[in-house]
């Protein structure tokens, strides 16, 4: 596709946790527990309330078409703040003072007053019905020439566990939000900003690490197209995907739009219960259903099933707006007969319908009430096909594809905290932060102080495992074996499934310094290492691979396997050293360095020949 023709335009949003001590408006620990570990439950309905503007949110009313009683898991550290039966504490200090220094990283100038604003949130993910947030800093620089809108300091929302349940450990963690300027132009460029920008956020050294931590909404716009946010991209590499599939999904709603005009297609106001239709269908999901609503889509016919994404087609947009009722989605004629509707049900269906060749029947199920939600809920969507693309808030699909949440919030979302008093920043604050040194620096600099290759280094600087790096160099541990040992064999052991997290720094940086002073063998570190995660001490972990082997037995043994196939060493030349290597390494592995094996088996077999 060409992006530039098409009109790409897109900014993103990115949520980074804080590694803080507490939690941003209580003073809980910033922990993340076992949903066994619960000790309490508390249940709530949630409901939109009318903001100062005299309105309602049209994404928080959205969600109320669905009233939902929620659950949420409390812990010994959470508190009745996260339950919503005590106000707020003060703003953590620790909170703001790395958000501060984020937006001195970003070039962005500070506002004088720090106020906690209430966003309306009744999803289910805090106890609230809202979210507190708080503007810090505005107008910043990013990778050279994108502009940065704005930095907030927010909360984290509650994790969920299944569609109605909440755990409240991770509710209220400190949380930057970075908004982008819509600066970027191809798929690539929005993959490149926020790869810088991760990289700012990791230098802090004051971010928590790990998958869902840190999270990207992409906002994405094509030209006389509608623009569109995707939230919960949480993988970097996704990115460029996401967004080139979000601008196919444009493309072809614009497409069909034209199509749809020229048919002079219309979407009907009412909708007929056809549930008699189907009192003998096989199908599973319209045989338990008390309600059958059907509507027909004048001119429809072989759009709603045609395909606007990977796997995604027009119907499934219908089908997103219909489940906000509670219903499992939709049938529609482009797809029938199938799922157990037979050929003369549909004959019945568009009879009793009046619908013709060029039109679409679609149908719903569930309760009366559910049924005649979702068939005004499809019948939307439709009429928006005749406009082009809906603003809206979409969620992430594996893959790359995007489903309906809700529509793009509004101003009556945000209306003040009365709880939290607001926060001064000075000159003298900002003066006072001292900045990190960048990631890329760090990076520079082992390669040129370590001698360490430019593409390991970086791997290195980016990996979660650099303070037990720079902990490993400064006890003494070669650059080599240290990296080594902390991106190659640990990544390959967690693959393995062994919990390498159990392993804490200081007993790895111990077990390096012996390996480094030839105590244990390198060979023998990945079974340490698992003995080490399943509980065993640092000793039992080394034992455990069997006694060190020391030179002289090491060149007694060798003398004793090349006597023994000293006619077939003769034969072969210094290629025999490979054969006869492995047959000592099957005696020594993991009790000796490898490289004092081949060097003492070479000069062995050198006296031989």
């Amino acid at each position: 596709m060409d992006y530039k023709v098409l009109g790409l335009t897109a900014g993103i949003e990115i949520h980074q946790q804080l590694d803080t001590a507490e939690k941003l408006y209580c003073r809980c620990p910033t922990i993340l527990r076992n949903i066994d570990e619960r000790n309490g439950e508390i249940r709530r309905y949630l409901r939109a309330t009318v903001s100062e503007m005299g309105g309602i949110d049209r994404a928080a009313e959205e969600e109320m078409k669905q009233m939902r009683f929620f659950s949420y898991y409390a812990y010994d550290t959470t508190c009745l703040v996260e339950n919503d039966d005590e106000p707020p504490t003060p703003m953590n200090p620790e909170a703001l003072q790395i958000t501060l220094t984020i937006a001195k990283m970003l070039l962005m100038t500070p506002i004088s007053q720090v106020h906690t604003m209430r966003k309306m949130v009744i999803d289910g993910s805090n106890t609230t019905g809202f979210q507190r947030t708080a503007l810090v800093a505005m107008n910043g620089i990013a990778g050279g020439d994108c502009a940065i809108e704005s930095i907030c300091l927010e909360e984290e929302a509650a994790q969920r566990v299944t569609d109605k349940t909440f755990s409240l450990d991770r509710l209220g963690i400190p949380l930057v939000e970075i908004t982008t300027a819509p600066c970027m132009h191809t798929p690539e460029e929005v993959k490149e900003i926020a790869e810088y920008i991760g990289m700012i956020l990791r230098s802090t050294r004051k971010v928590k690490r790990g998958l869902g931590t840190i999270r990207q909404d992409v906002n994405i716009s094509i030209r006389d197209g509608a623009r569109v946010e995707i939230k919960g991209v949480q993988e970097l590499d996704l990115i460029p995907e996401v967004v080139s599939r979000e601008v196919e999904r444009q493309v072809s709603l614009l497409a069909i739009r034209e199509e749809l005009r020229s048919r002079s297609a219309e979407v009907p106001r009412g909708k007929i219960d056809v549930t008699d239709l189907f009192s003998s269908t096989k199908s599973k999901v319209l045989k338990k259903a008390p309600c059958i609503m059907a509507a027909t889509l004048k001119g429809f016919a072989g759009i709603v099933g045609r395909e606007i994404q990977p796997g995604r087609r027009l119907g499934s947009e219908m089908s997103d707006y219909a489940k906000k009722c509670g219903v499992g989605g939709l049938f529609h004629t482009d797809e029938l007969p199938a799922y157990g509707v037979t050929e003369e049900e549909v004959a019945a269906l568009r009879e009793r319908m009046l619908a013709d060749d060029g039109d679409c029947v679609i149908i719903v199920s569930g309760t009366e009430e559910q049924a005649s939600c979702a068939i005004r809920q499809a019948l939307k969507r439709a009429g928006m096909a005749l406009e082009g693309i809906p603003e809206e808030t979409r969620k992430m699909l594996p893959e790359g594809c995007s489903a309906y949440m809700r529509p793009l919030p509004g101003a009556a979302r945000m209306y003040p905290e009365t709880d939290v008093l607001p926060v001064e920043i000075t000159e003298e604050m900002m003066d006072a932060i001292k900045l990190p040194e960048l990631l890329t620096d760090v990076a520079a600099r082992f390669t040129e102080e370590l001698g360490i290759d430019g593409a390991l280094a970086r791997h290195i600087a980016y990996s979660d495992r650099l303070p037990t790096f720079e902990k490993a160099i400064a006890a003494g541990i070669k650059p080599a074996l240290a990296a080594r040992t902390l991106i190659s064999t640990l990544r390959e052991l967690s693959r393995d499934g062994v919990d390498c997290g159990r392993v804490p720094d200081e007993m790895l940086i111990l077990l390096l310094v012996r390996v480094n002073k030839g105590e244990v063998a390198k060979e023998a570190l990945p079974d340490i290492l698992r003995a080490l995660a399943g509980g065993a001490s640092l000793e039992e972990a080394i034992l455990s691979v069997g006694p060190t082997f020391s030179v002289k037995d090491l060149e007694c043994l060798i003398e004793e396997i090349v006597t023994e196939r000293a006619e077939f060493i003769r034969d072969r030349g210094m290629a025999a050293l490979g054969p006869v290597m492995g047959v000592v390494m099957k005696e020594v592995r993991g009790r000796i360095d490898g490289q004092i094996v081949a060097d003492i088996l070479k000069r062995s077999i050198e006296k031989v020949i």
